[in-house]
């Protein structure tokens, strides 16, 4: 959902203005609303950076109608969440057939009645939110409350493009907590539990910038994607997150490396010919050597 706007945004879609108008009063008060006279205009609206929670479409339009607007929607990644009802003059069965196999949520017919046209804007606005917060916990990890692996796999692969078509730079940081069998072996598995919680906050604490962010890649393994950063800023986020979980003082008297809980890190810079899971590989080799090399350091 929308998180620029306390309100649900819904996205109108009609080449009549005064159809706009009516909707635009009916639903102003309970939704930001957003407007498009064509299908074109829709589709830069709606593929941008704040996207509507649901969009009300007039399927007969000149140049691009309401079908191949709905097509192009449901064909992107981008888009293809966003759900769509249409409201038109088209009323036949097997139009509305049509447009439920292309993927719209529910058919409205011209001329509508205002409040059949609130109940099932509610009604799917109500399910869009309660999708979206099942998806951002799916995207959660449950102990340490940081982004999980699932997470970090969508996003590394979109990062990773991007970064390809603008030519820009990526870095990938692996971190393992060094010896943290020895810990829970010792601590027992609550005390484990807290530890990891305390270094996923102070990691999440230390990654600054808004396009940067810090997953649990599994067990005691966390993982931060850098992006647009040359190698020495790289290198200091690296030597800033060790130097945050040292500052924690976890004590760990079993660890041969320090008398308090510390981690290894391991840094890969994107290059041109390294592919998605070379980047990660390189990057694990790298906190191999930091581990072999002595631990609580990094290594590129």
């Amino acid at each position: 959902m929308n998180e620029i706007n306390t309100k649900p945004t819904i996205l109108i879609v009609d080449d009549t203005p005064i159809n706009i108008a009516v909707l635009y009063e009916l639903l102003q008060s309970d939704y930001e609303i957003k407007a498009a006279t064509n299908g074109e205009d829709a589709l830069e609206i709606a593929k941008g950076a704040e996207k509507p929670d649901l969009i009300l479409l007039d399927i007969e339009m000149p140049g691009m109608d309401g079908y191949e607007v709905c097509k192009e929607l449901k064909n992107s990644t981008k888009t293809k969440n966003i759900p769509i009802i249409f409201v038109t003059a088209k009323n036949n069965p097997e139009d509305e057939e049509y447009g439920f196999n292309l993927g719209a949520v529910d058919y409205i017919s011209k001329p509508f009645f205002p409040m059949i046209v609130k109940v099932r804007v509610k009604t799917h606005i109500g399910m869009k939110i309660i999708r979206d917060q099942l998806e951002e916990l799916s995207m959660i990890d449950g102990l340490t409350r940081i982004p999980n692996r699932r997470y970090f796999d969508d996003n590394y692969t979109k990062n990773f493009h991007d970064a390809q078509r603008e030519k820009t730079s990526l870095v990938i940081l692996m971190i393992d907590v060094d010896h943290f069998k020895k810990y829970n072996d010792n601590y027992g598995h609550g005390q484990g539990d807290d530890c990891l919680i305390k270094i996923a906050t102070a990691l999440k604490n230390t990654i600054k910038r808004p396009t940067d962010f810090v997953s649990r890649y599994g067990g005691e393994e966390f993982v931060v994607l850098l992006k647009n950063i040359d190698a020495d800023g790289a290198k200091n986020v690296a030597h800033n997150i060790i130097n945050a979980v040292n500052d924690l003082k976890i004590p760990h008297e079993y660890s041969p490396t320090s008398d308090h809980v510390t981690i290894s890190v391991g840094m890969a810079l994107k290059e041109n010919d390294l592919s998605q899971a070379e980047l990660l590989k390189k990057a694990d080799d790298a906190l191999y050597r930091a581990k072999e090399g002595g631990r609580n350091k990094f290594c590129e």
